[in-house]
C-alpha cells in the first residue's frame, strides 16, 4: 500500500523531472524556430545530420514532457489527492474538472501530433513538415501544462505544511 508520505514524494520527483523536460524542451523549440522551417529544411533531413539531429531532439523531448506529464505525473496527483484513477481518457477528464490542464481535446490533438511526429518521420516530407509545425505551436499547452500541474501542487502542499516550495524557474513562468 503506498503511503501519503510514498505519493508526495513520488509527485515531487515527477514534478523536477517535468520542470527539467520543459526547460530542454523550449530551448530545442527555441532552436528549431530559428530555422526557416520548410520543405526544403524537412527534405534536408537526410543529408544534414545538424537538422535531423535537432528533429530528433525536439520529438524525444515533446514526446518525453507529454508521457511524463500524461502518464506519470497525472496518474501520481490524482492518487496523491486520493482521486479516482482510470484510463488515459477518464484522468484527462478528471485534470481538465481540476483545472490541472486547459483541454481534454488539446491533449489529445497533441498526443496525435506526437505519433504523427513519430510515424510521418519516415514518410512524407508534407505530412512531417505540417506536424511539425502544429507541434511548434502546441509546445505552449504541454510548457502552460506543466506549470499549472506544479503550482497547483506546490500549493497544496504549501498550505499542509506551511512551507513555500515554488522553484524560481516556474516562479518566472508564473509572472
Amino acid at each position: 500500500m503506498t503511503t501519503p508520505q510514498d505519493s508526495q514524494f513520488m509527485v515531487a520527483q515527477l514534478l523536477q523531472i517535468t520542470e527539467k523536460e520543459a526547460h530542454y524542451l523550449e530551448r530545442t523549440t527555441t532552436r528549431l524556430q530559428s530555422q526557416n522551417l520548410d520543405l526544403a529544411w524537412v527534405k534536408s533531413l537526410e543529408d544534414s545530420d545538424e537538422h535531423s539531429e535537432m528533429l530528433d531532439a525536439f520529438v524525444s523531448r515533446y514526446s518525453r514532457l507529454q508521457d511524463s506529464l500524461g502518464d506519470k505525473l497525472l496518474r501520481a496527483l490524482l492518487s496523491a489527492n486520493l482521486e479516482k484513477t482510470g484510463s488515459q481518457l477518464d484522468n484527462l477528464l478528471r485534470a481538465e474538472k481540476l483545472g490541472w490542464i486547459e483541454s481534454t481535446q488539446a491533449w489529445i490533438e497533441l498526443r496525435e501530433l506526437r505519433n504523427r511526429l513519430v510515424h510521418e518521420h519516415m514518410a512524407s516530407a508534407d505530412d512531417l513538415l505540417d506536424a511539425l509545425l502544429q507541434a511548434l505551436n502546441g509546445v505552449h499547452i504541454l510548457i502552460e501544462t506543466q506549470v499549472r500541474m506544479a503550482a497547483n501542487t506546490r500549493k497544496e502542499i504549501e498550505l499542509k505544511t506551511g512551507k513555500p516550495v515554488i522553484s524560481a524557474k516556474n516562479a518566472k513562468r508564473l509572472k
